[in-house]
């Protein structure tokens, strides 16, 4: 099994992660009698996705056999399970910093909101350059209309089934769907939650606490740990509609 590093899309800090499902569905089926990895973390750099693996293999008495420590034991499991959760924690510690110091620069923080374009363009040094937006302007004039409409009295529902009889594509590219609109207002979540709107950039709203995140839904943080800055350039909905 080849798999991906820790470095990768798909991190290997996704618990139970499906290609590592099949694996461990395969071996209780009897297909093979010995995995064979680069490394370790080849498979997982999670503590307890490894264990769990190594544990499910190793009922079946099926081995796991890497190029760089050889036929794994119980001590491969604790001690690389641990680098490589030392290893997550310092990862992701950097990227928060990138990700923070990009938001406060008035760029994305990560991900896209409806209303908006991702500016594509390279640097001087010939490299991408990361987290620029600009205004949709079809987009936009729909938000522009639910905010009026909602002002208007008109319930979200009724406004997100008034686009789907028009054929105006939602956020994910498909029917708008019931909590589109409304969102959750203590998550900002919603099209009448996005601060965005109104030049607003705000990041950190939601505490990312474990795999299951995004299942199980992300805990707001304290208004405290926000990071808001000005972005007047994304600027959508006047301040007076917003308002009312």
């Amino acid at each position: 099994m080849s798999g991906k590093s820790c470095r990768s899309r798909r991190s290997g800090a996704n618990l139970l992660r499906p290609r590592v499902q099949v694996l461990v569905q395969d071996a209780a089926a009897g297909r093979f009698d010995i995995v064979l990895s680069e490394s370790m973390d080849r498979l997982s750099c999670d503590q307890e996705e490894i264990a769990h693996v190594f544990k499910r293999l190793s009922f079946t008495d099926i081995k796991i056999v890497t190029l760089s420590e050889g036929p794994v034991n119980e001590l491969h499991v604790g001690l690389k399970g641990m680098m490589g959760a030392l290893f997550l924690k310092d990862f992701a510690d950097k990227t928060r910093r990138a990700l923070r110091g990009r938001v406060e620069a008035g760029k994305s923080g990560g991900g896209n909101a409806y209303g908006y374009e991702v500016v594509r363009r390279l640097d001087a040094e010939n490299q991408p350059v990361r987290g620029e937006r600009k205004i949709d302007p079809v987009q936009a004039a729909i938000i522009i209309r639910i905010f009026n409409d909602y002002a208007a009295g008109k319930s979200p529902p009724a406004s997100a089934k008034e686009l789907n009889r028009e054929g105006v594509a939602g956020p994910s590219g498909t029917d708008w769907g019931p909590s589109a609109i409304p969102g959750n207002p203590g998550r900002g979540t919603g099209i009448l939650n996005n601060e965005l709107y109104v030049g607003r950039l705000v990041w950190n709203r939601l505490l990312h606490q474990g795999p299951r995140d995004r299942k199980a839904g992300l805990p707001p943080q304290p208004g405290k740990s926000w990071i808001t800055q000005d972005v007047p350039h994304l600027h959508i909905v006047g301040d007076d509609l917003w308002k009312r």
